[in-house]
């Protein structure tokens, strides 16, 4: 029973799930990076529609996925920190790419 009810509010299998961080991930290098000021935006965070590729760009992803909910209230968000490899750590420190990214 409890499986049902995760797949209702959460469709995407495993693989799935790969899929569309792998897309995010992909719309994030390709689209948004050369577009923006990694300098200017540093720690902040991009919530990508890996739909249609639109971006909303914030301080948090609570508020980054708020902005975006309200143009596309059913969008599933790729969210990624700029200029780091993670949007979140658990121990130790992220690592800031040595690119500009």
């Amino acid at each position: 029973m409890n499986v049902l009810l995760l797949q209702e509010v959460n469709p995407m299998e495993p693989l799935a799930l790969s899929e569309f961080s792998q897309k995010g991930e992909h719309i994030f290098q390709a689209q948004i990076l050369p577009n923006i000021s990694v300098e200017k935006l540093k720690g902040k965070i991009v919530a990508i529609d890996v739909e249609t590729g639109d971006y909303y760009i914030e301080s948090t992803v609570l508020k980054a996925g708020m902005l975006g909910r309200k143009t596309r209230p059913q969008a599933k968000f790729y969210f990624k920190r700029i200029g780091y490899d993670a949007v979140y750590r658990q121990h130790g420190v992220i690592k800031k790419r040595s690119q500009a990214q």
